[in-house]
């Protein structure tokens, strides 16, 4: 029996479990399981792969993909740049972490947003997926500015988001869990006034498939997506980075 997973610390929202479970299925694969593990702290990783001898990948999400890092054996270069994880190879006893999200994002992107023209970006959030988001859009030539709850070195607050700001960055990212179930009410917090149907708002969050963000933006006429698609872009190279 080979054994895929994920790892977090809440993990009741989500879609890997009923994705991989419902693919074997369709397609017919044999000898195989996809669980969720639930962590209450990184440390307790060692001791997963102990217990479960026979785990061949994990997913991680947050709030480990970036303190799961110091644990592996070994980083693929990617995701060595972006300094985030969301799969693992298990092999030999030996782990090795990959970053598939960037390759989800960076394709749906593509597919929602006109990559084409001269734009900027705003991205919500400051974790692990605000950094593959942002190595695609630096790969996409995409200038962008990350915004967070505390203004640093690298981020503005949002009370620095104001009308100019969207003026002139028409693609906004949300990264952040703010908005999933179960607190749906929750939403980042912009001026949504001064959106315009010609912004675009991409939220990471899926469940529930229309987040307050998405309806928000919708409602001042931009166009908006959730992260579902990009769900099952990352999920189907993380299985063919597990069968390599």
């Amino acid at each position: 029996m080979r054994k895929f997973g994920l790892i977090g610390r809440k993990l009741g929202h989500s879609f890997s479990k009923r994705y991989f479970t419902g693919k074997f299925e369709r397609e017919g694969i044999q000898g195989a399981v996809y669980d969720l593990y639930e962590l209450d702290q990184i440390a307790e990783f060692p001791e997963l792969l102990m217990r479960e001898p026979e785990l061949a990948g994990l997913n991680v999400t947050v709030p480990y993909k970036e303190v799961v890092i110091p644990f592996l054996d070994e980083m693929d270069a990617a995701a060595a740049a972006i300094g985030a994880v969301n799969t693992i190879r298990v092999e030999n006893g030996k782990t090795k972490g990959y970053n598939t999200d960037f390759i989800g994002f960076r394709q749906t992107l593509e597919e929602f947003y006109p990559v084409g023209q001269e734009g900027r970006a705003l991205v919500l959030g400051t974790g692990g997926a605000a950094k593959a988001v942002i190595a695609a859009l630096d790969a996409l030539g995409i200038a962008h500015k990350q915004v967070s709850r505390s203004a640093g070195p690298s981020a503005i607050s949002y009370e620095e988001v104001q009308a100019g700001l969207l003026t002139t960055h028409k693609l906004i990212i949300n990264t952040t869990p703010l908005g999933m179930y179960p607190a749906t009410d929750a939403c980042p917090p912009l001026p949504y006034e001064s959106l315009t149907p010609q912004h675009y708002l991409y939220d990471l969050v899926y469940n529930p498939e229309q987040t307050q963000f998405m309806q928000k933006g919708a409602a001042a006429g931009a166009q908006v997506t959730n992260g579902l698609a990009m769900l099952y872009k990352q999920a189907e190279a993380a299985w063919a980075i597990w069968n390599a």
